[in-house]
């Protein structure tokens, strides 16, 4: 009795750890959750992984999405709420921080459609530059909708970009056929 009382615990905790929706991932000693409340829906992780630069760890990041894919193009083209959850590792000013995004976007688009984002760009470069100081362990997330991105830092809204474009545009700077990083990019589309 008491030996299949054990089994019976030790079958119970082994369903309960084996459970995605009741446990987080971890990268780089951060925890990631597997879902997330956004706009009073429910986004699954899709993918995280580490972004370094040189030697150095820069932020983990996660990408949240309404259903799953290891497709680029159909992450970027989604009309479904998605977002990019950016947990800092180490503190960046907000120049440097927009740079690396602006580096992102010429890398990943032509003169001429870099020219028709330069109003969304620059207001993104405003609000990012608002922020001031990003310090180690502050969570950046980028919201994306069908009608542009929405900007926070720690839960608190910074801003808002209005135009759809915008939105995919910033995702090729992690899921494009440049992005920042490689390692990053596979590691979000769950590869």
């Amino acid at each position: 009795m008491m030996a299949m009382r054990g089994i019976r615990r030790a079958a119970l905790l082994a369903v309960l750890l084996a459970s995605p929706a009741l446990h987080a991932a971890e990268v780089a000693g951060v925890a990631v959750a597997d879902q997330l409340k956004v706009a009073g829906g429910d986004l699954v992780l899709n993918g995280a992984g580490l972004r370094s630069k040189v030697f150095f760890k820069v932020y983990v990041g996660a990408l949240y999405v309404s259903q799953k894919s290891a497709a680029a193009e159909a992450v970027i083209d989604s009309g479904q709420p998605r977002r990019m959850r950016l947990h800092m590792l180490r503190d960046l000013d907000a120049d440097s921080f927009y740079a690396a995004l602006d580096e992102g976007l010429r890398n990943n688009h032509s003169a001429a459609q870099l020219a028709e984002l330069k109003p969304q760009s620059d207001q993104l470069a405003a609000l990012m530059r608002g922020f001031g100081k990003v310090r180690e362990s502050e969570v950046i997330d980028i919201d994306f909708t069908g009608d542009g991105i929405v900007l926070a830092r720690n839960g608190s809204i910074a801003g808002k970009v209005a135009g759809a474009a915008i939105g995919r545009a910033l995702l090729r700077v992690w899921l494009g056929e440049k992005p920042a990083d490689a390692g990053l990019k596979k590691a979000l589309l769950g590869s």
